[in-house]
């Protein structure tokens, strides 16, 4: 029997125990008990509520943000979807207020590596009050169907090249941990591009870089085993009833197993100190243990591409740092960063990063000016105290918000030589030169494209529409994007140009689709089969 259905096999024997427990627990909790006031009572509680505790299911936890601080005044919190993807959604914590227009813009893209965005919940509200906030909020791999297609590091560094295209100039990218890497290549590839929506400022939190600087554990175990042995111990199939039944996963309860692994005795430490403080009555404690553990037992699980290229890419091949990292055909060039100002941070104690790879990035990004990259690491903290708790509340919190106000643009005139342009990339107006023609950067070049659009799209086909689906690339939901846009026939996309490619790119959110699977070429061909 595969593991992963063993697992919910499992899970599902013990429903009757964890009933028994809560019950037990609940009869001894009972005031009208006489046995509930007594040594043995509360005992008998405390083992049935780490027993429950133990053998549940977490669901993903709620942000819980209904308010903050800003200028001094409480104001409500509201969490809007302004971006929705199969694998992601993008959550604005909007304030209501006018106050705090000239805050920074920042996107927090939160990890994928098993847990949820919800990790980052002091994160975001400890930058609430001074800033607006935007996060990743990635999605169950086991919760999106087959047919929604797969998801791999091209697709997760698309994704953040479109978020940043949504949320427009002059927004601050903020990456903890795992998506260091990601965040770094799609500024690397947007400035190969000359992409106007560059992101005023990167910061980078925790992020494995370069793994052979300062190797931990982690880092070790990807080395030592290779990329055949992921393949064959650690993918699994999602098990029926989950709506993404049959896709290949790597399941979050192994990612959690391998966490808890790492730091055993002080997990069993503290649930035996969860135990001594519910028979003490120590409300406070047991409360701060339920908190961290509904966050920390809480797991969702990756896609398989998404998981091996990553390990394999970030872990083995070290193909960032070695300059060898590509983004489809596109090579992840660092060097080409010139506009986004540069901001690393590690702590002293960080076993799962180890000091120094995050770090690294400065010495990839040589083309960035000295007083646009900054280091700093926080004394005594380990990986969560980074961007959770009392020191980053403190200490790191203001200096990446002191950061983004002192970086407030990225429209920075840049005299790049003609012949630093990419190979087959396409051209598109710098930021500086955006910025001098408007003065609010943000619509003129989005109002051209959509002009350029215009001359090419139907509002209904000219006789029999076209099967667009015989182009290489395009299945039933894609035609069906490309009619509702007005889109028809081949000679239409066979005619397209580079700024209505562009255009048409960024509003269907192709990725890249259409130059890669060759659409204009194949689009020629069966024009010229038609007539």
């Amino acid at each position: 029997m595969p593991y992963y259905h063993l697992y919910e096999m499992n899970h599902a024997a013990m429903g009757p125990l964890r009933a028994a427990a809560d019950m037990t627990r609940l009869y001894f909790q009972n005031p009208l008990n006489p046995w509930t006031h007594t040594e043995v009572g509360k005992s008998i509680a405390a083992g049935c509520e780490v027993l429950e505790r133990m053998t549940r299911r977490y669901g993903k936890p709620e942000f819980g943000i209904p308010e903050t601080t800003v200028s001094g005044v409480k104001v409500p919190v509201r969490e809007n979807i302004v971006w929705s993807r199969p694998f992601c959604d993008l959550i604005h914590f909007e304030r209501a207020t006018n106050k705090g227009k000239n805050d920074p813009k920042v996107l927090i893209v939160a990890p994928m590596s098993g847990h949820y965005a919800t990790l980052l919940r002091g994160t975001v509200e400890t930058l609430l009050p001074k800033a607006e906030v935007y996060i990743t909020d990635w999605i169950d791999a086991r919760m999106v169907p087959l047919a929604d297609g797969k998801f791999d590091l091209d697709d997760y560094i698309d994704y953040l090249i479109s978020m940043l295209h949504f949320l427009g100039p002059d927004t601050h990218i903020l990456g903890v941990c795992q998506p260091s890497v990601p965040v770094l290549a799609a500024v690397a590839v947007m400035e190969g591009r000359d992409d106007p929506y560059v992101p005023a400022t990167m910061t980078l939190m925790g992020g494995p870089i370069d793994t052979r600087v300062a190797p931990t554990a982690v880092n070790d175990l990807a080395m030592r085993k290779g990329i055949d042995w992921f393949k064959r111990n650690v993918i699994m199939q999602v098990p029926f009833p989950h709506p993404g039944f049959m896709r290949n996963v790597y399941p979050g309860f192994l990612q959690l197993s391998g966490f808890m692994s790492m730091n055993l005795d002080r997990h069993v430490t503290a649930h035996r100190e969860f135990f001594q403080h519910l028979v003490e009555g120590d409300g406070d404690n047991a409360e701060k243990h339920r908190e961290f553990y509904d966050e920390y037992l809480a797991v969702m699980d990756l896609t398989a591409e998404f998981y091996l290229q990553t390990v394999e890419t970030v872990f083995i091949e070290h193909s960032l740092p070695m300059g060898t990292m590509m983004h489809g055909d596109t090579p992840v060039d660092c060097s080409r960063i010139r506009r986004t100002a540069l901001l690393t941070v590690e702590g002293e104690k960080d076993d799962i990063t180890g000091r120094g790879q995050t770090r690294a990035a400065h010495d990839l990004c040589t083309s960035l000016p000295d007083d646009m990259k900054v280091h700093y690491e926080q004394p005594s903290v380990g990986h969560y105290g980074v961007f959770n708790g009392s020191r980053w509340r403190a200490e790191i919190a203001p200096r990446v918000l002191d950061f983004m106000r002192s970086n407030p643009s990225a429209a920075r005139k840049i005299d790049r030589p003609k012949s630093a342009a990419a190979p087959g990339a396409k051209t598109q107006p710098r930021a500086a030169e955006v910025a001098s023609k408007t003065p609010s950067v943000a619509v003129q070049p989005e109002r051209k494209s959509a002009d350029a659009l215009e001359e090419i799209l139907l509002a209904s086909p000219r006789g029999v529409a076209d099967d667009l689906k015989a182009i290489s690339g395009v299945g039933p939901k894609l035609e069906a994007a490309l009619n509702e846009a007005g889109i028809f026939h081949y000679w239409q996309i066979a005619g397209l140009t580079d700024q209505q490619i562009e255009a048409l790119d960024s509003k269907l959110d192709f990725r890249g689709r259409m130059e890669r699977d060759k659409w204009i070429e194949q689009a020629k061909s069966l024009s010229e089969t038609v007539s």
